[in-house]
C-alpha cells in the first residue's frame, strides 16, 4: 500500500512537471516565431530626396582600348548630356537627350541619338545597370559606378 501511494505521488509530480513545461512551451514558440515587419518608405525616392542633378564621371571598360572616360550631366529639367572619350583612340562621342525616371523613382533611363542606358541613382553616384535593369556584377562592377563631381549643381 505504501508503495502504491509513493508511486501515485511520483506520477503526480511527474505529470505536473510535464504540464508546467507544456505551459511554458507555447510562450517560447510564440517568441521564436515573431517576425519583424519593416516598413518601406515609398514617399521618399532618389528622384525626390537626393540632390541628383550634376555631373558624374567614371572610366568604364573598353574591349579595344584602355577605357572610356565618361561624363554624364543630369539636369533638373530631366535632360542629360554625355561625353565619352575613348582613351588612346582619339575618339570622342557626345550626346544629349531625355532622362526618364522609372516608377520606383530610383532608376533613370537615358535616351538620346547614341545613348540608351539605365542607371540607379544613389547618394552622389550613379550605378550602371544592364538593359534588364540589374546592377552590373562581377570583378569589374566597381568600374560602372559614376561618382559625382564636387561643386557641380544644375
Amino acid at each position: 500500500m505504501k508503495l502504491s501511494v509513493l508511486f501515485l505521488c511520483l506520477a503526480a509530480v511527474s505529470l505536473s512537471a510535464c504540464n508546467q513545461t507544456s505551459k511554458e512551451s507555447p510562450h517560447a514558440t510564440a517568441d521564436s516565431s515573431v517576425h519583424e515587419t519593416v516598413a518601406v518608405d515609398t514617399a521618399h525616392t532618389s528622384q525626390n530626396s537626393l540632390d541628383w542633378a550634376g555631373t558624374y564621371e567614371a572610366t568604364i571598360p573598353c574591349a579595344d582600348c584602355e577605357g572610356i572616360k565618361t561624363n554624364i550631366t543630369l539636369k533638373n529639367d530631366n535632360t542629360f548630356a554625355i561625353v565619352s572619350e575613348y582613351i588612346n583612340k582619339n575618339t570622342k562621342v557626345e550626346d544629349t537627350g531625355k532622362v526618364m525616371w522609372h516608377d520606383n523613382g530610383s532608376v533613370v533611363h537615358l535616351t538620346g541619338k547614341e545613348t540608351n542606358m539605365k542607371l540607379k541613382v544613389g547618394e552622389n553616384k550613379l550605378i550602371g545597370l544592364d538593359q534588364e535593369g540589374h546592377e552590373i556584377d562581377g570583378p569589374n562592377a566597381h568600374l560602372y559606378v559614376y561618382n559625382k563631381v564636387e561643386g557641380e549643381k544644375l
